[in-house]
């Protein structure tokens, strides 16, 4: 199978989220019963900023958002699964063979990190070479504990972080909008982050006024590295629509 593209899609998320949203908050605030009141909520105006500048957030967590991700690595894999407020279902290294056999081309899939694709061929061929080395070393590994689906646990300790997965994950409105703001930052994995500009696109796309406003940390505010600041704030802000100055 070889190198592989990231492929992001958004699977399902809740139907009506900003009409949700905003009944959950003026339940908050309204003597009228709930049925009233979402019989009348349409979810139009800022509900996400004002409930921001009044520091109550918990109603973004009743809309939530499941994502299909493949061709990712294991490297974005241990990165991913520290935002714990998520659901995931990984593709499983026990039960799931990377023999040889089992891809077209013999090798497994991986992915190849762009800074060694801007060295040029020869270094991504390099690259290769040594992927194929250890499916050989994997192949290796399977045949010599006696092969089948028991020996795949124990072979795929060869396997390198580039090798890639792929997950399903379910994030809430409000988790989505703190992992964001991690993980678009400049200083975040490259990997990772490009994930989560896909995943913010979709979000954006199926639910605008819930992720308006939603990016890096510096899109709403002073950027919060300090002394290792990136300096890019006016750009990251127009590409991610904050009006906001410097």
């Amino acid at each position: 199978m070889g190198d592989v593209d990231m492929k992001v899609t958004l699977l399902r998320h809740t139907a009506g989220a900003e009409e949700l949203l905003a009944c959950a908050a003026r339940v908050c605030y309204s003597a009228r019963t709930i049925e009233e009141i979402a019989g009348t909520v349409d979810g139009e105006g800022d509900w996400v900023g004002r409930l921001a500048r009044m520091g109550h957030l918990s109603p973004l967590e009743h809309a939530v958002f499941t994502f299909g991700v493949e061709g990712v690595s294991r490297s974005l894999l241990a990165q991913v699964t520290r935002h714990r407020i998520a659901s995931f279902s990984v593709r499983s290294q026990r039960y799931v063979g990377e023999t040889g056999k089992a891809h077209p081309d013999g090798v497994f899939a991986y992915v190849v990190p762009p800074s060694i694709q801007v060295l040029g061929p020869s270094y991504v061929a390099e690259f290769a070479a040594q992927m194929e080395k250890m499916q050989e070393w994997y192949d290796y590994w399977v045949e010599a504990l006696g092969g089948g689906r028991a020996t795949y646990e124990d072979a795929r300790y060869v396997l390198p972080n580039a090798a890639a997965t792929s997950l399903v994950m379910t994030m809430n409105a409000r988790e989505l909008r703190h992992f964001f703001r991690l993980r678009l930052c400049l200083r975040a994995q490259w990997e990772i982050r490009a994930m989560a500009d896909k995943m913010l696109e979709l979000a954006r796309s199926a639910a605008p006024r819930l992720f308006a406003g939603a990016g890096p940390a510096c899109v709403g505010g002073a950027c919060p590295e300090g002394d290792m600041t990136c300096g890019r704030i006016t750009g990251i802000r127009r590409r991610y629509g904050s009006g906001g100055g410097e």
